[in-house]
Formats: structure tokens, C-alpha cells, sequence
């Protein structure tokens, strides 16, 4: 099921930044959000959770998860494109708040049944689940208070972006980048556990501060500032020669960082009101700089692993690979087009669909070379 969510979201993605300028705001950023990474996140933790617990995979069960976060994400879109379904947006956050639920209280029951300490990640994985419930619950509770839809909505928006996206992808690179690097961290542990309590408390300060206070919304953003300038003071450091590489995922990995940074410090240079509604610009530059670099990066090194489980050899290899062929150059790209969309410049939207658009392309090829590879060996 991963490479096929994998193959949704980017496909999604694709389609939502072609649509940007024709469609609602809304609509293509729940396209992108709601109905391709919030179930991909959601695949992706049954395979990490398990990782960071040592335990056994994830039970097929658990496969109802991400569907359920497809069928909620599904749900939202329709109401935003057709207002007849306007009330399906209440629907879809009760299922979502269902599917994050579920999957809170089975990492629970991992962490509880392990022996020993489970890694500083898992922590970051059930906050920004519990980040992301908080955001479907302000949504259904704009049923009851309607007056306050507004902030709601802010709060909702800054709940996702930052806590669920943002802790997420934090909590995965803090594993990923060394095994893209093949260099292991041994302080990752000590700076994730360091880390959190920021991270955490930016997220809430920034949504509350966006829906109802602007300045405590800065004073969050100082936070999640002060957690990324010492994750990539500590990256530069230590994988300085593989995040400037030519080929490979940690360009891509360490490109995100610089999206997160870039996105965050476009809410912040802008006008506090802006600030407060986390306008298009810094949501697309979100998209483009940082989400769109993650997603391509982490299936770059993790497709070969969810196509052919098992022990890992020349295939697997040659595909990672072959994926990661001009990582540097997209990472720079993505980081352009991120930029540009960030300042109001439609082509950044463009440029970054057609460098999805490639990757694409790149591992239906890489796929085919395998395949074919597969075929020609004798029997």
C-alpha cells in the first residue's frame, strides 16, 4: 500500500499546483494536504512505528487507517468543490479524528508493550498526531460556534502545517537523513528529546496566537526558529558534503529544512495580520520548498525498501539510486520555485509541478530498468 500512496500523493500534488491558479485556494490546498499527505503521513507511521518501538509490522488491519484519511480527505475536497456538499467537511473531520485516534492508541500500546526505551521520534510522531486531532476538532467545533469560524479555520491551518507536517517530518528526517548519509547520528536522541518541548510549545503558541492573538503567534514562531536554527546549525555540521551533493536523497532531505525555514520566515516578515492568517504566499511556499523536496526525498530512499521488503541488496541499490540521480539540482530547484511562489510568482507553483512531474517520469524508468533486470537473469 506505501508505493501506492506514495504514487497518489505526488500524482496529487502534481495536479493540485497546475490547478492553483484556476481553482479555489481551499480546495487545491486540501487536495494537497488533506487527500495526499495526511494519508501518506499516516502510511508511512505504520512503517516507522514499529522501527522506532523494535517491534513487529504493523498488522494488514491497520491498512484501514490511511484509507479511512483517503475517504475523509476525499470528503473535504467534494464539499470545497461543490457547495451542496458543504456539510461533508464535518463528516470528513469526524473520520479523520477517528483514523488519528486510532492510530494515537496503537503507538501507545507499542510504546507500552516494548522493552526498553522507544527512540525520541516516536515522541515527535504522537505529538503531531495529537496536533493534528486538535485540528479536526476545531473544525467540528465550528458547527457549534460559528462565530468564530474564522479563527477556527487559522487554528486549524497552523495545527496542520506546523504540528502534524512539521513535527512529523522533523521526528522521520532526525532517522532518515543519516541513513540516506550512511552516517549515523548518535545525538539524534538527546537533541529530539531537547528539541520537543520548543517545537510543541511554537506549534500551539503559533495556531492560538493566528486564530485570536497575533503577537503570541510570533512568539511561537520564535520557537520553531530557535528548533530549526539548531537542527541545521547540527546538519551543516555533520552532513554538510551530502546535503550540497550532486546526486542522492539527502539534498532533498536537507532541502526541506531550508522550506520549513523559508516558509516560517515568510509568515514572519510579512505584516503581523498576514502573520495571523498564514496567507497563500508562505502556504505554497510550505508546499513547493519543503513538502514537495520531503515527500520526493524520503521516497527516494524509502520506495526500494516498501516495493521489495527483506533483506536489502543489488536491486534495491540500483533503484535508490537511480532515484536519486540530480538530487542536488531538484533540491535547488524546489527551493527556487518555493521562493518564487512565496513572493506571489505563479511560475515558482509551475516550476515545482514539473520537477514532480520528472520524478516521476524518473521512476516509472527506474522501475522499467528494474523489471527488465528481473526478466533477463536466468532462471
Amino acid at each position: 500500500m506505501l508505493p501506492a500512496l506514495v504514487l497518489l500523493a505526488l500524482t496529487l500534488f502534481t495536479a493540485a499546483l497546475l490547478a492553483s491558479p484556476h481553482g479555489g485556494r481551499a480546495a487545491v490546498l486540501h487536495l494537497v494536504f488533506a487527500l495526499g499527505a495526511m494519508p501518506l503521513i499516516f502510511g508511512a507511521m505504520t512503517h516507522f512505528i514499529p522501527v522506532l518501538t523494535r517491534s513487529r509490522g504493523a498488522p494488514p488491519r491497520l491498512a484501514a487507517i490511511p484509507l479511512a484519511a483517503l475517504a475523509a480527505g476525499t470528503l473535504v475536497v467534494g464539499s470545497l468543490v461543490d457547495p451542496r456538499f458543504a456539510g461533508a467537511r464535518h463528516a470528513a473531520a469526524g473520520l479523520g479524528l477517528v483514523a488519528t485516534a486510532t492510530l494515537l492508541a496503537w503507538s501507545r500500546g507499542r510504546r507500552r508493550a516494548m522493552l526498553g526505551q522507544a527512540h525520541p521520534g516516536l515522541a515527535w510522531y504522537d505529538a503531531a498526531l495529537v496536533c493534528l486531532a486538535l485540528a479536526l476538532a476545531a473544525i467540528l467545533a465550528g458547527a457549534v460556534w460559528p462565530q468564530q469560524w474564522g479563527a477556527l479555520r487559522r487554528l486549524h491551518l497552523h495545527l496542520n502545517t506546523l504540528g502534524f507536517v512539521g513535527m512529523t517530518a522533523l521526528g522521520t528526517l532526525a532517522v532518515l537523513l543519516p541513513t540516506a548519509s550512511g552516517t549515523p547520528d548518535p545525538e539524534a536522541g538527546p537533541w529530539l528529546r531537547a528539541d520537543l518541548p520548543l517545537a510543541l510549545g511554537g506549534t500551539l503558541l503559533t495556531a492560538v496566537g493566528a486564530a485570536w492573538a497575533a503577537p503570541i503567534a510570533w512568539l511561537g514562531a520564535l520557537l520553531w526558529g530557535a528548533v530549526l536554527l539548531h537542527v541545521g546549525r547540527r546538519w551543516a555540521r555533520r552532513y554538510r558534503a551530502d546535503i550540497f551533493s550532486l546526486h542522492g536523497a539527502a539534498p532533498l532531505l536537507g532541502a526541506a529544512w531550508a522550506g520549513l525555514t523559508l516558509s516560517l520566515s515568510l509568515g514572519v516578515i510579512g505584516a503581523a495580520p498576514g502573520f495571523a492568517t498564514f496567507d497563500a504566499q508562505p502556504l505554497f511556499a510550505f508546499v513547493a520548498a519543503f513538502l514537495l523536496p520531503l515527500v520526493s526525498g524520503a521516497a527516494s530512499q524509502l520506495l526500494p525498501v516498501w516495493l521489495r521488503p527483506g533483506p536489502q541488496g543489488p536491486w534495491h541499490a540500483t533503484l535508490r539510486r537511480r532515484l536519486g540521480l540530480y538530487g542536488g539540482t531538484r533540491a535547488a530547484l524546489f527551493l527556487v520555485g518555493g521562493i518564487a511562489a512565496g513572493t506571489g510568482l505563479a511560475w515558482g507553483l509551475v516550476l515545482a509541478a514539473g520537477l514532480l512531474i520528472l520524478f516521476l517520469l524518473q521512476l516509472a524508468l527506474a522501475l522499467a530498468h528494474g523489471a527488465s533486470i528481473r526478466k533477463s537473469k536466468p532462471s
